[in-house]
Order: C-alpha cells, then structure tokens, then sequence
C-alpha cells in the first residue's frame, strides 16, 4: 500500500504524520516547549532504594525523580546470561527512544531477557551514581521511568554496550538473510558490543553496515567521556521528532516525505546524505498556500481521532472511554441491522470491529489497560472467530501486546505497551466544569440543579419579580419542552417571572442566576 509521511513544523511544533492509502495511521507531535525525553541518557544519582517494591527513585536533574525497577538495572559486568530474545519491540522499550513514535524504527527487536535479577537492595545505595536511559517519559503525576540497559539506535542498527549478543528484527523472516545480516554485524563490532539489526538493514552490504557500526561507538565513547561529570547530567539528547521520524520510519516503502519548513528540508536532505543518499529525491518541500495538513486531509482525520464514537462502514460504530487505571471499549451494531440472523449480524460487526480497534489503539496511541466489551455471541465459534481476528489484526501493531481469551461475554483484556501520553492527553486537558472527571453533566442533571436553585432564590426573597437565568444552550432546550410545566409551576407558586436563555459566553460556570426586585 502507498506510504507517505506528511510533516508540519513550526516554531512551536512539530507534527508529522504517517499515511498509509491517504488515510492517517499514525500521528506525533512534539512541542518546542515540551519536548519528550524519552531515549536520553542521564547520569543519576539514587535518592531511594525500595525493597519492597523491588524499584529505586533516581534524580536525573528533572522536576520529578525517576523510577526504576530492579528488572530494568543491570549491573555493568558485560556479561549478562541472554534466556530469550524478541524481537519485537526495539530493544528494549527506549531501544528505539522517541517520546511519540510507536517503537519508532520500528518495532524492531527487544532486550535480551536477563536471569533471576538480584534484589534491588543488594545492587544499589542511596547516593549512588548510575548511568540511564528513559524508557517512558512523564505522564502525568508520573515522574519518567528509566533503565540502565542502554540501547542506542542508529538508521539500521541498535548499539547495546552492556551485552555482547547479536540480535535480528523478526520482521526480516528470511532464515538466509537473517544468517547473513548476523555474520556481516559479528564480523563488524568489537567483541564486547552488541547490536540488534533493524529491519531497515534487510538486503545491505556490510559496507553499507560499517558506518553504522563506527558511528553508534563514537557516539558511546562521547557519552561515556561525558559521564565523568557530578550526576545529576545529561549525557545524550535523541534526535528531534523530525529527524528522528525519517531516521525511523522513512523506510524502502515510504514513497514520499512532503514537508513545509524549507529549514528542517535542508536538514532532512543533510541527513539523508550521510545515511541512505538513495532516498534523499523522495523528499519534496511543500510550498502551497493550503496548509499541508489540510492539503493531505490530516486535520480532518486527526480531529476525528478526538472523538469519542467512530462508525464502522457497516453502520455499527465503537466508543472509546479513557478512565486512569484503563481504556474501555464499547462495540454496538448501531444503524446495522443485518440480512440474516441476530448472530449474524453480531459477529460481522465484532468483526469488522477488530480492524477498527487496533488503527485506533495505534493512531490515538493508547497503551496500559484496554477492554473490549464485544457484542454478546452465543455460538464459541464465533467467539473464537472474533478473537483470532483481533489476534490478526494487533499483528501490524509494532507496540507490544498481549490477549487473552475472550470471555463468554464478549469480554476481551489486553495490554498494549503505553509510550507516552496518548492522543487525547497529549492534545485535550481536564474538562474544567468536571473537577477533572473528563465529562460534564447531562442537560437533565443541570436543569434540575437550576430548577432548584429557582426555587430557593424565589422563597428566599419575596420582593424578586423576575429571575433571568443564562444556562448552556442544550439546558435550556430541556428546560422549554421537557420541564416547562416545572418553570409555570414555580412562576404561579412565587407570583415570579422566570426567564430562561441559552448562553455561549460561561466560561467555567455551568449558570448564572441573576434576581430583579420589583420597584419599591
């Protein structure tokens, strides 16, 4: 299918999209004030060891200490006893460190698993010094959590200076070049480095390999020169989001990169020239007067990836619901109604339900929790049939996942690894009429509030003529048809006249209430 990335980058940010058919799979964007540190490497300094939690805090010179598990520190022995090797996810989750891309680079390989780590307390002490790397940067009240296996990517490889493995992405498939690829890299590296090749390294010569091997040790012997500094220090600051995306995602598949800075197109190009020259005539500058993401259909596309209900063609449609522990998913047959049987109909929409879910776990970048409430299916094949199409479908999905069964309810509980703040987060904030809740109340709930308030402002003081009240639009509607005989009632019962109007201009107050005494 035709690949494009599209990017919009301005002095206060950074957008960029992947398309895939001209629709919006994915979407990063990166804010000049904001920027995610997600892939930097620190030297910290251990504020709390935790026994109990088998994790220790680390200041790495950021407004919150950092967390780390004890799976996730790895004494500096370079001799580490590899058990399993995936690889899925980029080495490890900074392997391919980016605050937005979804295992940006992608989806390449992850860290060799490690034997039966050692309790944290015997491995660390407060006030000792510990080099990091940010695996998840903060979200929300979280502060970053961070490893001490670093892994540092490069255009085809990863550099992983606490192992001495050789590594292949498991979407190079074929036994022969997967056979090859290792030689070329076992021949190339020092033999206390390790490297997991990417899959943008399938079909290179090891000539093309070698440069990536000298730069990713240059790179490691800079940072390493650096960290002879008092912790806390910033030792390595990853690409921005622009480079960082060609570097990751301008892939042999990617037809074109439009984008509409002629700044960051020079630096595009200058980047391409000393890594892959063979693509650099596949990056154009976009000069049109119709902003770019307007002209690729973006905006629209990525204004719908806020909303809360998405339509399925068939007329069923999904609800998205983000709560703090997990992300609920609703499917609902909607308009659908189907030409044979109850069943039938049920399991088409659950069906095309899967592929719906997963673009949108991977476009609004959802991670943690997830449950799907699929529509009730009394047959266990069809059961089965829904959950191997999801299954199916999560298979694209460069984030790491994981299902399990679906329950006779329809019920299905997965995992998909978090990176960063989803769509929503990272664009909305807290509903400010809502404590936070992210909902506001019902046009019912309000009225009867306000119908209340009428009453007691009405009892309170006899000499009140009139009551003017300036509500939301959606109230006052109810207010004239559901509960206009509630509005007479009062007026009769007080001898007051009540004027209702819809307002736009409230602000944070869900009314106001404004008494008129009559003349003296």
């Amino acid at each position: 299918m035709p690949r494009q990335i599209i990017i919009n980058s301005t002095p206060q940010e950074a957008r960029v999209a992947l398309l895939e058919d001209n629709r919006l799979v994915e979407v990063f964007i990166e804010r000049a004030r904001g920027r995610g540190i997600a892939g930097n490497i620190y030297k910290g300094r251990v504020t709390r060891v935790l026994p109990g939690m088998q994790a220790a805090f680390v200041d790495i010179g950021l407004e919150k200490a950092a967390f780390l598990r004890a799976a996730d520190f790895y004494p500096s022995t370079g001799d580490e006893v590899l058990t399993d090797y995936d690889d899925e996810n980029g080495g490890h989750p900074a392997a391919i460190p980016t605050a937005t891309t979804a295992d940006a680079g992608t989806g390449d390989s992850q860290q060799p698993s490690l034997v039966g780590p050692a309790p944290i307390e015997t491995l660390l002490k407060k006030g000792q010094e510990i080099i990091v790397q940010v695996a998840n940067g903060p979200i929300g009240s979280k502060g970053a959590r961070v490893t001490s296996h670093i892994a540092i990517p490069g255009r085809h490889l990863v550099y992983m200076p606490l192992t001495n493995h050789v590594g292949v992405s498991r979407r190079i498939e074929d036994p022969d070049e997967r056979a090859r690829l290792k030689a070329a890299v076992d021949e190339l590296r020092p033999p206390t480095a390790g490297f997991i090749i990417r899959t943008a390294c399938e079909g290179l010569s090891k000539r093309e390999m070698q440069g990536d091997v000298r730069f990713l040790l240059r790179l490691w012997s800079r940072i390493q020169k650096k960290s002879e500094g008092a912790a806390p220090l910033l030792l390595h600051y990853d690409m921005d989001l622009i480079l960082r995306s060609i570097r990751d995602l301008f892939t042999a598949d990617v037809q074109r990169v439009v984008i509409d800075s002629s700044r960051d197109h020079s630096r595009i190009i200058e980047f391409l020239e000393a890594v892959m020259p063979r693509f650099t005539d596949r990056v154009e500058q976009y000069t049109d007067r119709q902003a770019i993401f307007d002209r690729f259909t973006v905006e629209a596309q990525l204004n719908k990836a806020l909303e809360r209900r998405v339509w399925l063609k068939s007329g069923g449609y999904i609800v998205i619901d983000h709560t703090e522990a997990l992300t609920a998913i609703d499917v609902n047959t909607g308009r659908y109604v189907g030409k044979t049987t109850q069943e039938e109909t049920v399991l088409r929409t659950n069906l095309e339900a899967t592929k719906i879910i997963v673009e949108q776990l991977r476009l609004r970048n959802i991670g943690g929790l997830i449950i799907i409430d699929f529509i009730d299916m009394e047959k266990a094949v069809n059961r089965k049939k829904v959950y191997d199409a999801l299954s199916d479908a999560v298979r694209k999905d460069k984030a790491r996942t994981n299902i399990l069964h679906i329950s006779d309810l329809g019920i299905v509980e997965m995992t998909r690894k978090r990176r960063g703040e989803n769509l929503l987060q990272l664009l909305g904030e807290p509903c400010p009429g809502c404590d936070g809740r992210g909902m506001v109340r019902s046009a019912e709930t309000l009225a009867y509030e306000v119908l209340r308030r009428i009453r007691r402002e009405a009892a309170a003081n006899p000499r009140v003529e009139r009551l003017e009240i300036r509500v939301p639009q959606r109230v006052a509607d109810f207010l004239a048809t559901t509960e206009a005989a509630a509005v007479h009632a009062i007026e009769n019962e007080f001898s007051t006249k009540i004027v209702i109007t819809g307002a736009l201009d409230l602000g944070d107050r869900p009314y106001e209430v404004t008494a008129v005494e009559a003349a003296a």
